[in-house]
């Protein structure tokens, strides 16, 4: 066995389950999660020699990670995806429909608690675009900065934000739907 091999073998063995734990945090993906962790460890395998000790493998390998992981989003939002359009929601003066104004939702700190209600919202944010889906998850998953997720995703602000805010009111009818008018 190598140096290298003993090296990466050690990493894997320390490092396989923060590594996963993070990764799972940040894609919402179990199977995704295990596919980004297993890339990192090939990712750092393949450049070992430029690994130079001036950080904790840790450090390093969370690094690689992260990296894929933006990546990841990226590819996500660079696929054409076809928006709902916002005609659905609003008439020509930009006034609510009846169909689609917003109900009274009561302000329930516990609904998060509610294992029901959390199945709902899972279920709803599996509809939104991916491109949508990737952008809230990075803002309110993640507590990224706007101008940080513009720059990582490559977008511009105004695409941005329009992405968060048609994923939010797509959110809101789904749950609208499918939780508060049952």
């Amino acid at each position: 066995m190598t140096d290298t091999t003993r090296i990466i073998n050690k990493w894997v063995n320390d490092l396989t389950e923060p590594l996963f734990i993070w990764a799972k945090f940040k894609l919402s993906d179990e199977e995704l999660a295990k596919d980004m962790v297993q890339d990192t460890f090939l990712a750092a395998y393949q450049n070992i020699s430029s690994f130079e000790n001036k950080s904790e493998p840790k450090t390093w390998l969370f690094s690689i990670l992260n990296h894929k992981i933006i990546d990841h989003y990226r590819k996500k939002l660079r696929n054409p995806v076809s928006m709902r359009n916002e005609d659905h929601f609003f008439d020509n003066d930009g006034m609510w429909k009846d169909e689609t104004r917003p109900t009274h939702w009561e302000d329930d700190k516990s609904l998060l608690d509610d294992v029901s209600f959390v199945s709902v919202l899972e279920r709803c944010k599996d509809k939104l675009p991916e491109q949508w889906l990737s952008a809230l998850q990075l803002k309110y998953l993640l507590q990224k900065d706007g101008n940080d997720i513009c720059k990582e995703l490559e977008l511009s602000p105004t695409n941005y934000w329009q992405i968060i805010r048609r994923a939010k009111l797509q959110l809101r009818e789904c749950l609208d739907i499918n939780w508060f008018k049952q």
